[in-house]
């Protein structure tokens, strides 16, 4: 008996039922034999039931995958308002019919920005905010005390010899005194004018005002006015038994001990070259005097004879910090750069490396961890401080504040000083004593 099978013609549409893969989008038949079109009303049931669960799962792979697509465009476009603690890699499983979403989590490399949201008490994230909650990231040291009082910039410490207090200026024309076991301001004296600067040498302590240097003896209670800046006083030091002090006016003012009673401090010299204001001052080997001006120089000056030796213009901007360390000179600038010099055999100093930096440079300052590491600290415009191991200038971690950050100074015990713009004064800790702690 002859059998006739008839073979389904591609052309021929079966009515009545709708093509599952076009309701999810991707049929690639052309020409179809199920319905491109919404299912009929003459469908059972059963069939009505199925295919709207067939539609349903379709709309959900469709939202997962349109809300996928929205992620990246936000991300291509920096409005990423919601952003994930992790990167997630999303594959589709196909393999045996099986197209659920499988969703892996790699790993993000940690933040290295605070939370410009956390630090004003309103991000909405928390732990899965991206960038960082904490004011600090590293190891190895941690926040020893904040002491808050100061309505403006901090400008400088003092820690005088036979005091069990800390000394702080600022902006706000205010000292305080800190004591030194409880943190507690045990003391404000109203100075009458912005202090520019704070440094202590002994016994004294000096403060930097407009046109003159105020002077206290803790043991003696004896109060001096040192006359001779011109503007205010934006940097001082002392070496080779001379107070030195930078000025607006580009002079640097020379003090030395005198034997009149009422009077124990004599000024010897006017140290003139700069064409600018002063701004950072540091004593170096074979008493040479290191000066930083806002004309883009450095000097170097003999203490002896108060001569400038030479002069160094490698930087492009304000010179704002100098630390010496062994028989290395680092400067800091606005131009965004800290530079390592070395004399040459000749006697000359020279740039031996130039480290770029993302922002001006505000302050510099050194010491060594407890592993004896040398470690550079470097406040810069965007108000963080960096920390790099030396030689090799790599990261060692960060500390941040509200506002730029103008001091950085450190303290025996392992202890280092932030103080920014907004009047606080952090204390700082290596979780170990360090051996060594650089000049500055």
């Amino acid at each position: 008996m002859d059998m006739k099978v008839k073979r389904f013609n591609r052309t021929e549409r079966v009515f009545g039922t709708t093509c599952i893969y076009w309701l999810q989008g991707r049929c690639n038949r052309n020409p179809c034999r199920y319905l491109h079109s919404e299912t009929p009303s003459i469908l059972s049931t059963a069939s009505c039931r199925d295919d709207t669960a067939s539609y349903h799962n379709a709309r959900k792979r469709f939202h997962i995958s349109s809300e996928s697509a929205k992620m990246v465009l936000r991300r291509k476009t920096g409005n990423d308002m919601l952003p994930p603690k992790h990167t997630t890699k999303k594959v589709l499983n196909r393999n045996m019919g099986d197209d659920r979403e499988r969703t892996q989590v790699l790993p993000q490399k940690p933040s290295t920005s605070i939370c410009k949201y956390w630090m004003n008490d309103n991000c909405v994230h928390g732990d899965q905010c991206r960038n960082l909650h904490s004011w600090s990231y590293g190891d190895g040291f941690a926040t020893l005390a904040k002491l808050q009082g100061h309505k403006k910039l901090v400008t400088g410490i003092a820690l005088p010899v036979g005091s069990d207090k800390l000394y702080s200026g600022s902006t706000d024309g205010t000292l305080r005194s800190w004591d030194c076991h409880t943190g507690q301001c045990a003391n404000v004296m109203n100075l009458g004018a912005e202090a520019t600067s704070l440094i202590s040498e002994g016994p004294w302590i000096f403060a930097g005002l407009p046109n003159t240097v105020k002077a206290w003896n803790i043991q003696t209670a004896l109060q001096l006015t040192l006359d001779g800046p011109k503007g205010r006083v934006l940097a001082m030091t002392v070496g080779n038994d001379t107070l030195l002090a930078g000025a607006e006016d580009g002079v640097i003012s020379a003090w030395r001990g005198s034997s009149k009673s009422n009077s124990p401090f004599e000024l010897v010299a006017s140290l003139r070259g700069h064409t600018k204001s002063v701004a950072c001052l540091t004593i170096g080997a074979y008493k040479m005097l290191y000066s930083g001006s806002k004309d883009h120089s450095i000097k170097v000056w003999d203490l002896d004879t108060f001569e400038c030796k030479m002069t160094l213009n490698a930087h492009t901007n304000e010179v704002t910090s100098l630390l010496c360390w062994d028989n290395f000179l680092l400067s800091g600038s606005l131009d965004c750069t800290i530079k390592v010099w070395y004399k040459t055999e000749v006697e000359n100093l020279e740039v031996a490396y130039s480290h770029k930096v993302e922002n001006g440079v505000v302050a510099l300052s050194g010491m060594t961890d407890p592993k004896n590491k040398p470690i550079l600290f470097c406040s810069t415009r965007d108000n963080s401080v960096r920390l790099y191991e030396l030689p090799s200038f790599a990261e060692r971690g960060r500390l941040f504040a509200k506002q730029e950050v103008g001091l950085v100074d450190i303290a025996p015990g392992g202890l280092f000083f932030t103080g920014d713009r907004t009047g606080l004064l952090t204390v700082w800790k290596w979780l170990e004593e360090p051996k060594v702690a650089a000049s500055s």
